[in-house]
């Protein structure tokens, strides 16, 4: 297909035009044959930037506290640890103070960040945020200022994946509309041989003088890839031979098409005889949709010999309103005139009646008729008879339409060119994370080692489940605040209430 081919390499060729931007790209001052640094380079810590002063360290849940106490509450002490733990144990393995990360660490963590977006069961969501995930941030754009042809791109292929779904919107909406048969000639040759009789002959077949009739044919100017079976086109097939010769047994040749017929490109019969024989061809077309053949009276009426049973009821229609049949007060109701009462044997009728009612004006459609003579003379041998039928056959747009829409070419080479460009971007954004920390650093090491080890003793306090300032809670002063009197207040009442729900509880016990 043109069309599929079209879309598909023009939407591979932006990928590997994005993904080759990204990867050879130039930054500022670099020179001409340089290269940005490969994915994983090490060049300092990853995750968020550095220098900042988060309150609780990211990915941890904040702690839920009881009135007056330092502790988090008791019910949620077991499931908090246990969460601590865990994430404990992964950032011990990911975070280094005072190292750098190596390559197989730069790759595993944006791998877990892509493992979200490819569960299927995000749905849409998880589609726009791997498009969000493309775009290059801001700040990175104006350190690079050619990443702009890279952001040209980006909205070119947004703007071709929009073309593109809407196209294969219009297409299935066209799919689900009745699309219009188009007419075209079947050419059909009819031939026969002739086998004299052999006296030589050792089977019995050669001592016998027999012909063969031949019928086939094909469709002019089919532009379909699949050339249609000649039987195809048609419901059932009859040759009537002379009854005086072969009786009235075997005068009949028959072919009426099954469920499970295998097309054939003709047909051949094979008749004892030496002498000519009259024959006459009945085919009856297989037409899709169904067509009738109207009742002469209602032929006449509405011009139509053979057509679909929509057609028939539509023209109808269009008789009704060309002779204002229709009743100006009940519009559901049709004031049939002197045809329509000839016809359907009633003054009045309802519109919806005339489905059930024409069911006993449709005809089965007439065969095609050809009377052929079988020839036995030698000089009539190469003879071919032939008859141009017209048929009605598919749009072939359809099935073009069709393969269109259930074509899967070139998907993979894309989704291989997406996964490129989204390790890429996501090694650029950890690039530009790692140019963060040894610019900070540079500008002021002791303010920047003094905010690393207070971020640091945060994130530990957190892991050891230490909540608070030892520091501050050893000094006397700490506990002549204005909340140490209501907490020692909450602190006692809660033993109070504790020790009374055990004295209760004691005195259900021995009075059960």
């Amino acid at each position: 297909m043109a069309t599929e081919e079209t879309a598909g390499g023009a939407r591979k060729a932006t990928k590997s035009k994005l993904f080759e931007f990204l990867v050879h790209g130039v930054r500022p001052g670099m020179p001409s044959g340089a290269r940005m640094p490969h994915q994983g380079a090490p060049m300092g810590p990853p995750g968020p930037p550095y220098g900042g002063n988060p309150a609780v360290r990211p990915g941890l849940p904040s702690p839920v506290m009881e009135a007056g106490r330092k502790r988090p509450a008791p019910s949620q002490q077991v499931q908090q640890q246990q969460q601590q733990q865990q994430q404990a144990v992964q950032s011990r393995a990911r975070k280094k103070p005072l190292g750098f990360p190596g390559a197989s660490e730069m790759a595993a963590r944006p791998m877990d960040m892509r493992e979200p977006q490819s569960d299927p069961t995000l749905g849409s969501n998880a589609k726009r945020r791997k498009m969000a995930d493309k775009i290059l941030p801001q700040r990175i754009r104006e350190l690079v200022p050619e990443s702009q042809a890279y952001m040209d791109l980006l909205a070119f292929e947004r703007k071709l994946d929009q073309t593109i779904m809407r196209k294969r919107v219009d297409i299935q909406e066209a799919l689900k509309r009745p699309m219009k048969q188009q007419k075209r000639k079947l050419r059909l040759y009819i031939s026969n041989t002739f086998n004299p009789a052999r006296p030589d002959a050792d089977d019995s077949d050669g001592s016998i003088a027999s012909w063969e009739l031949r019928v086939e044919g094909k469709l002019l100017d089919d532009p379909g890839k699949q050339k249609k079976k000649f039987s195809s086109f048609f419901k059932s097939l009859v040759i009537e031979l002379d009854k005086d010769l072969y009786g009235p047994d075997n005068h009949l040749v028959e072919w009426h098409r099954t469920a499970t017929t295998q097309e054939t490109d003709g047909f051949q019969v094979k008749r004892p005889g030496d002498v000519s024989v009259r024959c006459t061809l009945l085919l009856m077309l297989d037409y899709q949709p169904p067509q009738f053949k109207l009742d002469p009276r209602l032929a006449r009426l509405l011009g139509i010999h053979t057509q679909t049973r929509s057609c028939i009821i539509q023209a109808l229609w269009q008789y009704v309103k060309t002779n204002k049949l229709q009743d100006s007060h009940d519009k559901e109701y049709i004031n049939c005139d002197k045809y329509f009462q000839q016809i359907f044997d009633c003054p009045r009728l309802k519109f919806s009646e005339i489905p059930q009612r024409l069911t006993n004006l449709l005809l089965p459609p007439d065969p095609i008729v050809i009377n052929h003579v079988i020839s036995v003379d030698p000089n009539d041998q190469k003879k071919t008879a032939c008859y141009d039928i017209d048929v009605e056959v598919e749009d072939p747009l359809k099935s073009q339409m069709s393969s269109f829409l259930l074509s899967t070419a070139n998907q993979q080479e894309i989704a291989t060119l997406d996964n490129k460009i989204h390790e890429t971007i996501e090694s650029i954004n950890q690039l530009k994370i790692q140019r963060d920390f040894m610019l900070s650093f540079s500008r002021d090491p002791k303010g920047y080692i003094q905010d690393w080890l207070k971020s640091q003793s945060r994130d530990l306090k957190l892991m050891t489940d230490v909540v608070g300032n030892p520091e501050e809670e050893r000094r006397a002063a700490f506990y002549h605040q204005p909340w140490s009197q209501e907490a020692v207040s909450r602190y006692f009442y809660c033993k109070i209430q504790q020790r009374r729900q055990e004295l209760e509880q004691a005195l259900a016990v021995r009075n059960t």
